[in-house]
């Protein structure tokens, strides 16, 4: 692979935790020349809407359109991946030239580990976690078939986390909570800024 991050962050957590959020702000903090939030669940629903005649755009948005077809598409989704566990995240990092890659959406052990045997000393994982109440208030309701599949219990267990974010009224701000994040993801970034010198300089 021609351009290796620095910095690779793994994200994962509930359905309504706030991941995507969080990993838009991290993006926003850092800048899009800095930082590359990746989805894994769109060149799914891309690969997915095209196999099935669907509506890519709405099959992206938070509607119910995309519910409609989520056990499915997760059905679908699994199929693929044990063909090649790998084929997802592949197909997310194509094009990302940027030096801290954000993964808004990891979902199971194999996606952690596709990054962590890629990029294994880049690779840091981060959970966001909050409570069903919270999640509740944000629109999540138990959905069999979604809640209780891999795809929203693969990293319950077995991991130790990076990093874990509680995104609770509660907990401390975000601000604070992040503050190792982006310290982290700004070192990365002076370090291939640094790099990129001394090959312009050679």
């Amino acid at each position: 692979m021609e351009n290796r991050p620095e910095l690779v962050l793994v994200f994962s957590g509930k359905r309504k935790s706030g991941k995507d959020y969080i990993t838009d702000v991290i993006q926003e903090r850092l800048g899009p020349e800095v930082c590359a939030v990746l989805r894994l669940s769109g060149p799914l629903k891309q690969q997915y809407a095209q196999e099935r005649g669907l509506d890519l755009d709405r099959l992206l948005g938070s509607g119910p359109y995309k519910e409609q077809y989520r056990a499915d598409m997760i059905r679908w989704g699994e199929d693929r991946r044990n063909q090649d566990p790998g084929f997802f995240c592949c197909l997310a990092t194509r094009g990302a030239q940027q030096p801290v890659w954000v993964v808004s959406d990891a979902r199971r052990q194999s996606d952690l580990q596709w990054f962590r045997s890629e990029f294994p000393s880049q690779t840091r994982s981060v959970r966001v976690q909050c409570s069903e109440e919270t999640r509740g208030r944000r629109g999540w309701s138990f959905t069999p078939g979604v809640d209780d599949a891999e795809s929203e219990c693969g990293l319950d267990r077995g991991v130790e986390f990076d990093w874990i974010i509680r995104n609770e009224a509660d907990a401390p701000s975000l601000d604070q909570q992040l503050q190792p994040i982006l310290r982290a993801a700004q070192e990365a970034a002076a370090a291939a800024q640094e790099v990129a010198v001394l090959r312009h300089d050679q």
